[in-house]
């Protein structure tokens, strides 16, 4: 076997792996076996930690939360792993880089669920908190000093997620190579556009408030998104 195609099937083994730690629906699962509902007819019919706690489980929005943070940072070590033990050896940061963004892919597109899957913010954590982990906590704080200003979720969300990437190139000199830029981009990036509808809204001053009276019945999922 050549050293191209091994190199190919190396990579396709990490991507494979973070796609199917992170497309694992948490939120579905744990509502699913607990309350015995579904979480995509609730709310804003998304299967994010957010959704769950608005859906009235704060407990189980919670678990599903660090679970996505979890799943996020595990896939990130197995794919350094992967990465370590192939021949020839992938670099190890770009294994992880490759294992976050299919981490987060498979989170949003969950091929379990028909490809619809939450935002990505719970998961983009975890897998940053491996990949960066300054420029991790650097964004959550962001998020955690936005959202105590606003109360605005999709806010805090999008600014940290806009902040990130800077942080990364200013706290970790290895985030400067082009493939890992890219990478980091395409999450945020993505991560962004899941959120147009929210952004919308921040624009329109009409975005839901932790706090304040539902503007609306629970029944109609496209006037309430939801964030992670």
């Amino acid at each position: 076997m050549s050293v191209t195609v091994s190199i190919w099937l190396h990579s396709l083994s990490i991507v494979i792996a973070a796609y199917l730690l992170g497309s694992i629906p948490t939120g579905y699962l744990l509502v699913r076996a607990f309350r015995k509902q579904d979480i995509r007819t609730m709310g804003s019919g998304n299967i994010g930690a957010t959704n769950v706690l608005r859906s009235g489980a704060k407990g189980l929005g919670a678990v599903t939360f660090l679970l996505d943070v979890v799943k996020g940072a595990l896939a990130v070590m197995v794919g350094g792993w992967l990465g370590a033990i192939g021949v020839p050896a992938i670099h190890p940061h770009e294994a992880a880089a490759l294992a976050a963004l299919c981490a987060v892919l498979g989170h949003i597109f969950p091929i379990w669920l028909g490809l619809r899957g939450g935002k990505g913010v719970a998961t983009a954590f975890g897998v940053f908190l491996v990949l960066v982990p300054w420029a991790a906590l650097g964004a959550l704080g962001v998020f955690v000093a936005v959202f105590a200003l606003s109360r605005i979720v999709s806010l805090a969300s999008v600014l940290a997620t806009i902040a990130f990437p800077l942080l990364a190139w200013f706290v970790a000199q290895w985030t400067h190579a082009y493939m890992i830029i890219a990478i980091i981009g395409i999450i945020c990036g993505l991560i962004v556009v899941k959120h147009q509808e929210n952004i919308q809204r921040l624009v329109a001053g009409t975005e839901y408030r932790f706090g304040s009276a539902k503007k609306a019945p629970e029944k109609t999922p496209d006037r309430m998104k939801d964030t992670v």
